[in-house]
């Protein structure tokens, strides 16, 4: 299926599986982001936003949160099959365009 869809089944939702990702994943620190990664036991890898308020007004978090999942939605090769990625979006985060949001996790 190469379409760029993320139904939502493909996204983590409650706390429960966001703590299960932080407890058990491996994570790789970027520029202003962390990414923590689980292995699951579904068929495709889900993916998990978390944005700290800190980072600015609520417009500010939704659109980042926009761009992470768009990159996660187009680029599913780059994350582990069959595992649950957190990407989480620390204050000092500055990428304000897919393409930023792209390379820094393509970097790491």
């Amino acid at each position: 299926d190469h379409r760029c869809t993320l139904p939502k089944a493909h996204l983590l939702k409650t706390t429960a599986e966001f703590q299960r990702v932080y407890r058990s994943g491996q994570r790789f620190r970027g520029a202003g982001f962390a990414v923590v990664v689980s292995p699951n036991t579904l068929p495709w890898n889900r993916l998990g936003i978390s944005v700290h308020r800190k980072t600015g007004n609520s417009v500010r978090r939704n659109r980042v949160k926009r761009l992470v999942r768009e990159v996660f939605r187009c680029n599913r090769a780059l994350f582990p099959a069959s595992s649950d990625v957190v990407v989480t979006i620390r204050p000092e985060f500055s990428g304000n365009s897919c393409a930023e949001m792209l390379a820094g996790i393509a970097r790491i």
